[in-house]
């Protein structure tokens, strides 16, 4: 039962809808949320009524006395809460005509209205700003404040001001009330009964529409209103100082009431303060007195009572055919509609884009290429307000985008960055790229009649119009936009662009790249942009394309276009150029002068940033190749030469100054005198690992021969290397006491004299070898162990000379060495002696 009971109130706006904390206005009982839909984020306004509020009654009304009907104001409780009932009943059938009633200049009703749990009411409805009552409530606090920007809301808080009153906004505004009233008394057949400046509603778009049909009654048998009640609120009954005389003093309804009311709106526009020149206070009484006299009756005598002056047009022939006292004397709707009020230029284009859909194709474009000089004399709250989203709109279709998208951003310049995103800026990319990623004019496999081909062709010539519109708008697109937003709806655009099949939208995407890329970051830059640019530079037939292809590349790498100023903006980095955008330029096959001298300027350009290396083995051969064209001329011949010898010095100089760097370093370059130095002869004696000062000296020698430990520094010696001997790292051998056999050589053992000694320094004769031959005497080949002699040197090999006169040896002993005095007897060794190695010297 419990669970009934909650479904029971239930509340289909509360489940589906979001409203604002505190409303933002009102519409007589109504307050109105801002509100959006949770599933689709549709923006609405919720109209709430709470019947608390009835019991609040105006304390500034006195009188009860009224016209027609039996009163129904009295002291009881009773009598009470049957007139709040029906003040319900009234505003639920307010909310049904809405429902019912689907018209441009009467509220749209989105949700149907439902009670709350407090006995209320609430409906939902399109978005609105709120009424015309509370718009001319802030204008008049605007005026007395002097001025001020910003207005109050009732929970206290301040906001700025959306609408604006004006001369044209006023002409529109009423234009569309006449509309609404023509609708109502010709196609309806109703009775508004209650036009009043709380009866206007003025939507977003700075519309005016008709609502608070609460009193509405059908024309061809009406109901007088019930008579004025003390006891409830002033604005849930109908208001005296818009009432028409013949309705209060003849108590008889009929379409031209609304027209009087109609009349009374109008000066109260004007007025100030924005009331009615009737204050009856509610109060029939005074009504019927201030009637009574011309000089409280509006007329055209006394201004119709405005305090501020009435345009001439109202005052001669629209206000004295409304404020009237007899029906027969008013003007219609429809005659409203086409007095001289409403006949100016501004007025007459607000009708006819309100007409757009109807209008012939050829209407149409007259329409769009005229409107671009009569926008400067709108005032800025309909250009954005009002002739914008209707602009907006018409974007769908696909033939006259590009002659819509130039008033568009017309406005758009005086326009905030906001209002450009939210009712522009999204609505572009869905034009040119709907959801899904389809092509705008996908086609289908069914055929086409020639009307349906033509007008597909008209489409896609439009739509390829647009984009050369967008793209050269750029500058302002991007001042309107943040980098996420350019970089999410318009860079598609310019990708496409970039795509097209037609070259000359492909030329204006290429031109402007220096304006799209201070908006782009690094990574989009290099990962999104080049490689269309570099898809399109390579794939096009056209050399045009080829050459803004290559101014492209010159901007893309941090180059200037022409006749632009550079704005700082992300480049590309130096791998990229080296690696993709050189050998783009290297395919080039054309000998077009004009190619080349523009693959030149790129050259130049990224010739300032390429390593030395590149700079040497790519494009300095490339542009060389290049110089060499057989179209070029002699000024292009020397262009190439001046970048070539500019190219050359600058590795010069860079390869100079590392050198001398490496050179100050100690690094340095070897000669080819040191590739020549081989380290000495093979065999050449070597201490410690460097090569004997003194290469066969006599100490060496003598220590060598004689096992003496000590040798005094003057005293030379030759070292001889055994086969068992480990050498060095030269290849030389480094003297060390070892265990190891060695050979024992004998010498002959005649007398001889003692040879002389050659002076130090002399050189062995060619003819006369340092010793003669000698003869091993040792037993076996090499391989078989080596046994000393007796009384030999130690572990010194001891050599025999084979030349019978000793004197022949040239060698310099430096010291007067006895050769008999080394000579013992030789040992025996086998015949065959070819194993021997070095048995010679």
């Amino acid at each position: 039962m419990f669970t009934n009971a909650l479904k029971s109130f239930s509340s289909n706006i509360a489940s589906n809808y979001e409203k604002s904390a505190a409303p933002v206005s009102t519409c007589g009982p109504w307050k109105i949320y801002d509100a959006k839909k949770k599933k689709t984020n549709q923006p609405v306004s919720i109209f709430v009524f709470e019947r608390k509020s009835l019991e609040n009654p105006s304390s500034s009304s006195s009188s009860s006395s009224g016209f027609g009907g039996s009163s129904r104001g009295g002291s009881s409780k009773d009598g009470l809460k049957a007139a709040q009932e029906e003040v319900v009943e009234r505003l639920k059938k307010e909310a049904g005509m809405l429902a019912r009633l689907r018209h441009p200049c009467v509220l749209e009703l989105v949700e149907p209205v439902e009670e709350t749990r407090g006995g209320g009411l609430q409906f939902v409805a399109e978005p609105v700003t709120g009424s015309l009552a509370t718009l001319l409530r802030e204008k008049d606090e605007e005026e007395r404040s002097g001025g001020g920007r910003y207005v109050q809301n009732d929970d206290g808080r301040r906001r700025r001001r959306e609408v604006e009153i004006d001369e044209l906004e006023i002409q529109k505004g009423l234009l569309q009330v006449g509309k609404a009233l023509e609708f109502l008394h010709e196609s309806a057949n109703l009775i508004h009964g209650n036009l009043t400046p709380d009866a206007v509603i003025v939507n977003a778009k700075s519309d005016w529409k008709i609502c608070s049909l609460g009193f509405a009654v059908n024309s061809t048998s009406p109901q007088l209103p019930p008579q004025f009640d003390p006891r409830l609120p002033a604005n849930v009954q109908l208001q005296l100082d818009y009432a028409a005389p013949d309705l209060m003093l003849d108590q008889t309804l009929t379409t031209s009431c609304d027209l009087f009311s109609l009349g009374m709106l109008i000066v109260a526009l004007y007025n100030h303060p924005h009331n009615s020149p009737l204050e009856t206070h509610n109060s029939a009484p005074t009504y019927r007195r201030l009637l009574n006299s011309a000089q409280t009756t509006p007329n055209a005598g006394n201004s119709f009572l405005s305090s501020r002056p009435l345009p001439r047009q109202l005052t001669s022939s629209v206000l004295p055919q409304l404020i009237t006292r007899r029906p027969a004397s008013r003007m219609t709707a429809r005659a409203f509609q086409e007095s001289e009020y409403f006949d100016n230029i501004l007025v007459s284009t607000l009708r006819f884009l309100d007409q757009f859909p109807a209008k012939t194709p050829s209407e149409k474009a007259a329409f769009m290429r005229g409107l671009q000089k009569i926008l400067p004399q709108f005032p800025k709250s309909v250009l954005e307000k009002k002739i914008l989203p209707g602009l907006v709109e018409e974007l769908r279709d696909g033939s006259l985008l590009a002659l819509v998208l130039p008033n568009i951003f017309q406005i758009a310049e005086s326009a905030s960055s906001r209002l450009f995103s939210e009712k522009v800026l999204k609505r572009l990319k869905e034009v040119f790229i709907p959801p899904g990623g389809a092509p705008a004019s996908s086609t289908t496999s069914e055929p086409k009649s020639a009307a349906a081909k033509i007008a597909e062709r008209d489409r896609e010539a439009g739509k390829e119009g647009g984009l050369t519109v967008i793209l050269s708008r750029l500058a302002l697109i991007k001042e309107k936009t943040t980098a996420q937003e350019f970089k999410e709806d318009i860079l598609p655009l310019v990708f496409l662009a970039l795509e097209s099949p037609t070259h000359a939208l492909q030329d204006v995407a290429l031109r402007s790249l220096s304006v799209i890329m201070p908006k782009l970051d690094f990574p989009t830059l290099k990962n999104d942009l080049f490689p269309v640019v570099a898809a399109v530079f390579t794939k096009t037939s056209s050399l045009g394309i080829k050459i803004r292809g290559l101014e492209a590349f010159k901007v893309l790498c941090g180059g200037k276009q022409k006749g632009k100023v550079r704005e700082d903006a992300p480049v590309l980095d130096k791998y990229t150029v080296q690696e993709k955008v050189i050998p783009l330029l290297k395919g080039i096959k054309t000998k077009e002068p004009a190619v080349m001298m523009e693959a030149l300027a790129v050259f130049d350009e990224i010739g300032k940033t390429c390593d030395r290396e590149v700079v040497a083995m790519d494009i300095l051969p490339t542009l060389w190749t290049m110089s060499f064209g057989p179209l070029l001329g002699l000024e292009q011949f020397k262009a190439f030469m001046s970048s070539i010898k500019s190219l050359s010095q600058k590795i010069e100089a860079e390869q100079i100054r590392k050198l001398q760097e490496l050179s100050s370093s100690g690094t340095t370059g070897q000669s080819a005198g040191e590739f020549l130095s081989f380290g000495g002869a093979p065999g050449l004696h070597t201490m410690n690992g460097r090569a004997s000062p003194s290469v066969g000296s006599e100490s060496d020698f003598e220590r060598l021969v004689l096992g003496k430990k000590d040798v005094p520094a003057n005293d030379g010696g030759f070292a001889w290397q055994s086969s068992a001997t480990p050498a060095s790292s030269n290849g030389f051998s480094t003297p060390a006491t070892s265990t190891t056999a060695s050979f024992s050589w004998s010498t002959p053992s005649p007398t001889v004299t003692q040879p002389t000694v050659p002076s130090m320094g002399s050189v062995l004769a060619p003819s006369q070898p340092a010793f003669p031959a000698m003869q091993p005497t040792g037993v076996g080949r090499m391989s078989a162990p080596l046994q000393p002699s007796a009384g030999g040197f130690g572990s010194t090999t001891a050599f025999r000379s084979t030349s019978p006169t000793p004197q022949a040896s040239s060698y310099n002993t430096g010291g007067g060495i006895d050769w008999t005095a080394a000579a013992k007897p030789k040992p025996s060794f086998p015949a065959n002696n070819s194993n021997v190695s070095g048995s010679t010297l």
